[in-house]
């Protein structure tokens, strides 16, 4: 494990030279009254973010990663590395595919475009230089896999030498990469570079396995405050679908953590898990998308347009709905009831 180990560090300080982002968002793809990608709507979200924000994975789940066709999860790729070469921002392309077979073919027409738009024939070279610290992928799908298949298809991916990001998103898979394969994962391969986990279950994280200086993210909602290490907690950050509408709230938690500030963390840690769990019951009855995308579009509506929010169009989703005008009132009430309304919204000061 040394050898791996070091090897692994050696590669995360080539990847991240100024560190690991501790705090980390899967974006929004923003859709137009067509539903095509609303690219000046996402610039302008991701301006907004940016100042508490470092590390991105695009297109993540909260961004409609598993539903986005290629020409659209394309469109959203050249996006955000045009937006890493620009502005320095760390960013994990999303291969989310539910057969190791398309996840290899994503990563290969990732490679293609990130060679093109670079110059670099190279793969490693091609990421640097395109900004892009690495590739997000999770176990096959199939709720009765077994840790063998399991393991064997993430060696796969594995064995082609990128730096990958390893995800656990059983509500999607259908299984979990057992810690036991996980550390079998570690010891062998230093390109596993980061580990996400949106189970809620948290059992890598928790079962004392040796991770060999991955590093490890929640993706889970709520009770953010006793998560990360530097608190005693399991993680060393979050990749979080609400760093979509509570940027600097959760900044706030991460560094009043890290600077003892703990009782100032756990205020705002109540208030954003308190939104956060009524607004995502509410979107549980809208029948396309997921809740993480869905919740995310009600609460980043009304940090867009501020207060009067719910008196506008719903956000409009991948499915072609957008979000009921009901749902929205509701957000709008919990948002007031937590204390976290904005006076106005980002998009209504860009034309003050």
């Amino acid at each position: 494990m040394g050898s791996v180990a070091a090897k692994r560090k050696n590669l995360q300080e080539l990847l991240f030279p100024r560190g690991i982002p501790s705090l980390w968002c899967p974006p929004l793809t923003h859709f137009d009254a067509a539903r095509r990608i609303d690219l000046r709507r996402m610039e302008a979200h991701l301006a907004w973010m940016m100042p508490h924000v470092q590390g991105y994975l695009v297109p993540g789940s909260t961004g409609d990663g598993w539903d986005l066709d290629d020409a659209e999860t394309d469109t959203v790729v050249r996006f955000a590395v045009d937006a890493a070469r620009r502005t320095g921002l760390c960013l994990l392309l999303g291969a989310l595919r539910k057969k190791t077979v398309d996840v290899t073919a994503v990563i290969d027409r990732f490679l293609d475009i990130l060679k093109r738009l670079t110059g670099k024939t190279d793969p490693l070279a091609a990421l640097m230089a395109a900004g892009v610290s690495g590739f997000t992928v999770c176990p096959p799908a199939g709720k009765d896999l077994d840790q063998a298949t399991i393991g064997a298809a993430l060696e796969i991916v594995l064995d082609r030498g990128l730096p990958v990001a390893l995800y656990q998103l059983p509500q999607v898979t259908g299984n979990e990469t057992a810690p036991e394969t996980f550390g079998r994962l570690v010891a062998r391969y230093p390109n596993l570079i980061l580990f996400k986990d949106s189970s809620g279950a948290d059992r890598i994280a928790l079962s004392g396995v040796d991770a060999g200086g991955v590093f490890l993210v929640r993706g889970a909602e709520g009770d953010y405050a006793r998560w990360l290490r530097s608190g005693g907690g399991a993680y060393d950050g979050f990749l979080l679908s609400t760093a979509n509408s509570f940027p600097a709230g959760l900044l706030g938690v991460v560094n009043g953590i890290r600077e003892g500030r703990l009782d100032e963390a756990a205020r705002i840690s109540a208030a954003l898990s308190g939104a956060v769990a009524e607004v995502f019951t509410l979107v549980g009855e809208i029948p396309c998308g997921n809740v993480f995308t869905n919740a995310n579009k009600a609460i980043e509506h009304f940090m867009a347009f501020g207060p009067k929010a719910a008196d506008r169009e719903g956000p409009m989703l991948h499915g072609g709905v957008r979000i009921p005008a009901g749902i929205l009132a509701a957000t709008g009430e919990s948002l007031r009831r937590h204390g976290l309304m904005p006076e106005r919204g980002y998009l209504e000061q860009e034309t003050k």
